[in-house]
């Protein structure tokens, strides 16, 4: 193929820094390029073939100065590997003589960059900056001619910026976030800071607080009342610059988000609108055991529409039905006894897409309408399949803009709005749209991957502070990665362990340490499982689930995974299905009543 000379515009040579000076170092900054003269010939210099040798006429400056000439494929690389010093500026400069000679530099571990002169003449300077990655630790600077043009002379090269020998502070903490995890008490989490080794919690004039994770507990707070936080990394070098500050309001002094349910909640779908092989059961059947109960399922007209419709499974279908009147008042019995009835939207078969703001607003009336019909609680999303994907762009699941998710979001926020602060909202979402996020995102900031990856988490965080419970479905999973970078796979209690460790403890949203999802409050998660081998893939064995709850709940029996705490606090569990337990002799409820002692 035939190599073409690159084509320069004034526009060009602006971009490539040709035109302008670049800044000059500080005066801390040093020269870390070694014999960047040529005094003591090729030293700390590696150069492609035999393409480069040094002469003493002409140089730039001091007695000797590089030549280098392009030969067949060989564009006449000198280059040198330099050590450097992570997250640092860095500006690389060199004198050249000929045409097309290139400066660049390589492996700096954000935006290699590179530069150049065009036309023959008089000695000229080239400079470049870039910044170094925050685990980099060398680059390569490189200089080069292009192919077909004659010998080329590079001088006094120069890379300056921090000595990666001295010390220094860590850079300010990035994603700092905060909720209210109870009336007296804030959850703080934050992107972790290279070299840092301990954390300051500022807040509003109050007395520091040191810790050295990424997470931080602030009590002793006054109830409905908003507070400012900052965060500085340290290490032995000093203090970093306080981050972006977030300001939290605690919570009233009732229990945020979870109305009238146990200290620890056993939750179950009971099929009221069609049949399977693991029979009807009543609702007046449902054991007491089962303290939220989810009506599966209520179901849109068509995917786009928003119209949400629920009806008893037919006769036909489901010859044990009970009458309309009799589910109605078995549903009020159940609340009489102190247990929630949730309308359950969506499901396996009920794809629900919020494309529209007329989708949206039919949404809230239906729903409305079904929770006034049954008397219901509150609601609960089961959006599977294609129902949420993120639209190409939508890349910071703090401030989503595809409509499906911001229609999903407001809607629910109306409807809970609509009926206060008793309003019941849960969700079931699969791994894939959320703990899948830590490593994907979307379609990615290059397009290709599935745009279903981690399409749950702009939902659980805007309404983080209305939700009751998230209960995952740790099932019909594909291997998933945890916060120790290992892939865990169901069926076992490790994968339970690996999965609720990340919700309790937030994690970096595709793998971006200033994009750090907070973690949940132990009190809003749910471990979701099949009940029963028939009822799902990834069937965990009553002992495995026995010793995940120890796990997180006592820090007992954790097997390799490393957890981030321990949450007694942790609500319960979730299955598929009410139905499914009853066809596997209660087996599921029984052992959550022997553990928790109910």
């Amino acid at each position: 193929m035939r190599r073409v000379l690159p084509l320069l515009t004034a526009a060009a040579l602006a971009a490539a820094g040709l035109l302008t000076a670049g800044p000059p170092a500080a005066a801390a900054d040093a020269d870390l390029v070694r014999n960047g003269g040529f005094e003591t010939g090729l030293d700390g210099w590696s150069c492609s073939g035999a393409a480069g040798s040094t002469v003493s006429t002409p140089v730039h400056s001091g007695s000797s100065a590089l030549k280098a000439t392009p030969a067949g494929q060989d564009n006449a690389r000198c280059s040198q590997t330099v050590t450097v010093r992570p997250d640092s500026a860095y500006t690389l400069t060199a004198w050249v003589q000929g045409a097309y000679v290139y400066l660049g530099a390589s492996g700096t571990g954000t935006t290699d960059v590179s530069t150049w002169t065009q036309t023959p003449g008089a000695w000229k300077q080239l400079t470049t900056t870039f910044r170094t990655g925050p685990a980099t630790t060398s680059v390569t600077v490189y200089t080069h001619g292009w192919y077909g043009q004659p010998a080329h002379l590079t001088d006094d090269v120069a890379l300056t910026g921090p000595d990666p020998g001295q010390p220094r502070p860590p850079a300010a903490p990035t994603g700092l976030t905060g909720s209210a995890a109870s009336s007296g008490a804030v959850a703080l989490s934050w992107a972790a800071a290279t070299g840092a080794t301990s954390y300051t919690v500022y807040r509003d004039g109050a007395d520091p607080l040191t810790t050295a994770a990424t997470s931080a507990a602030v009590t002793g707070l006054a109830a409905s009342t908003p507070y400012t936080f900052r965060v500085a990394a340290v290490n032995a070098a000093g203090e970093s610059p306080k981050s972006a500050p977030v300001t939290v309001t605690t919570a009233g002094t009732g229990t945020p988000g979870n109305p009238g349910l146990p200290a620890h909640a056993l939750v179950g779908y009971l099929h009221s609108s069609f049949a399977n092989g693991s029979g009807y059961v009543r609702m007046a059947d449902v054991p007491a055991s089962w303290d939220v109960i989810d009506l599966a399922f209520g179901e849109p007209t068509s995917v786009t529409s928003g119209d949400i419709r629920f009806q008893l499974c037919p006769v036909a279908a489901c010859p044990n039905v009970e009458t309309l009147a009799e589910f109605k008042a078995a549903i009020k019995a159940k609340q009489a006894a102190g247990k929630k009835v949730l309308i359950s939207i969506g499901g396996q078969n009920g794809q629900v897409q919020l494309a529209t703001t007329a989708a949206r607003d039919a949404f809230v009336s239906s729903v409305g309408k079904i929770i006034d019909e049954y008397g219901l609680d509150g609601l609960d999303i089961d959006f599977e399949g294609h129902s949420l994907s993120l639209a190409t762009g939508d890349t910071d699941f703090r401030a989503p803009t595809t409509p499906a998710i911001v229609n999903l979001i407001s809607a629910v926020k109306t409807l809970k709005a609509t009926y206060g602060p008793d309003f019941v909202l849960t969700m079931a979402p699969e791994t894939f749209f959320v703990q899948l996020g830590h490593q994907y995102y979307g379609s990615g900031p290059w397009g290709g991957q599935d745009p279903r990856a981690g399409a749950y988490l702009p939902v659980i965080h805007a309404l983080r502070d209305d939700l009751t419970l998230l209960h995952v479905q740790d099932y019909n999973s594909g291997p998933v990665m945890g916060l120790d970078n290992q892939y865990h796979s169901m069926g076992g209690a490790d994968f339970h362990i690996a999965m609720t460790d990340m919700l309790l403890t937030g994690f970096p949203v595709a793998g971006d340490t200033a994009r750090v999802f907070p973690p949940l409050r132990p009190d809003q998660v749910a471990i979701g499982l099949p009940a029963t081998p028939n009822a799902g893939n990834g069937h965990t064995p009553p002992a495995e689930v026995d010793k995940a709850l120890d796990c997180l709940t006592k820090k007992l029996d954790c097997g390799t995974y490393p957890t981030h705490g321990t949450w007694p606090g942790l609500r319960g569990l979730m299955t598929w299905s009410v139905n499914w337990d009853r066809f596997g002799g209660w087996e599921f409820s029984r052992n959550f009543d022997g553990y928790f002692g109910g």
